[in-house]
């Protein structure tokens, strides 16, 4: 995201939970902070009675959710939008707001926005589920980071910025184009807010992977070397986008884990975490990598997805 003259819009889908909740409130902050408007997205479907705009999603509150008609569907919709984009106003009354109400999928409707001219990024919420369910709840940001042309936010449902703490940027990296996307955005989003960037890259002992990638030298085997190697690596992914940004403090990690873990473990609730949708060796047909997928269900913060 960035602070265009022209104006141009953060789309943001809300659906009732608390979740979508977070996401509005802070679309609509980083709109304000860079001269952005926000445009709102219900669709009528069945929508959650729960967080904070319970008893504005239903038609009629005597009708369970998963099951009213679909006027009724039609009307909560209507309702939510009309209250989503009420709140958002009273919070930020100099914000531009539009809002869109769409008969289609809630990820069709926020593909189609997304599309858009003008459109810059697209935020959800994540119902904040863990294991099994969440592949299936949270699918709505899963699938939107695997298929939108804009950087895709998702925000957990226990968001909520550390007091005191300012935000930084984390960025992983792995050599893959979406990572380059990824630390592209990172910069920019760095640099705007005159924060600092963190650039993470994980590497692991060689040796576990050594029936699956052939054979390895032997010299390759020695952590030092492969820790060596993980560092130039990250050095010359940093290169350019330092030079484009040189008044972004960057501060590199390096650090002998699981990528998710390494991730995981750097960022605080404040932090913007950058990844990429899918690494190096991503298997074709999967909506996202293992990494995006496990970061965007594990932290504690917002995460940006690029593909």
């Amino acid at each position: 995201m960035d602070g265009a003259s022209t104006t141009r819009w953060v789309i943001v889908g809300v659906d009732g939970t608390e979740s979508s909740r977070h996401a509005l409130e802070w679309s609509a902050h980083q709109a304000m902070l860079r001269g952005l408007g926000v445009r709102i997205v219900a669709a009528a479907g069945p929508l959650a009675s729960v967080g904070v705009f319970a008893g504005h999603g239903h038609a009629d509150p005597d009708v369970a959710p998963d099951v009213f008609p679909d006027e009724a569907d039609a009307q909560g919709a209507e309702s939510l939008l009309e209250y989503a984009g009420d709140w958002v106003a009273r919070l930020f009354p100099e914000l531009r707001v539009e809002k869109r109400l769409s008969y289609d999928r809630p990820v069709e409707a926020l593909l189609a926005e997304a599309s858009a001219e003008g459109a810059v990024a697209v935020v959800v919420g994540s119902r904040g589920l863990s294991g099994i369910v969440a592949a299936f709840v949270g699918s709505v940001g899963i699938e939107l980071a695997a298929r939108a042309p804009v950087p895709v936010i998702v925000l957990p449902r226990e968001h909520a910025s550390a007091h005191g703490v300012r935000g930084r940027v984390i960025v992983g990296i792995d050599g893959s184009e979406p990572s380059r996307r990824a630390v592209d955005f990172a910069f920019a989003q760095a640099d705007f807010a005159d924060t600092e960037l963190v650039a993470v890259s994980a590497w692991q002992p060689l040796v576990a992977f050594a029936a699956a990638t052939g054979p390895i030298p032997p010299e390759l085997f020695d952590d030092a070397t492969a820790a060596e190697a993980a560092r130039q690596a990250l050095e010359e992914e940093l290169a350019g986008p330092r030079a484009r940004h040189a008044g972004v403090p960057v501060r590199t990690r390096v650090v002998r884990a699981h990528p998710v873990i390494a991730l995981l473990e750097e960022a605080t609730p404040a932090d913007l975490i950058v990844v990429g949708s899918r690494g190096r060796g991503g298997f074709r047909g999967l909506l996202l990598g293992s990494v995006s997928h496990s970061v965007l269900h594990g932290a504690r913060g917002p995460v940006a997805i690029l593909r």
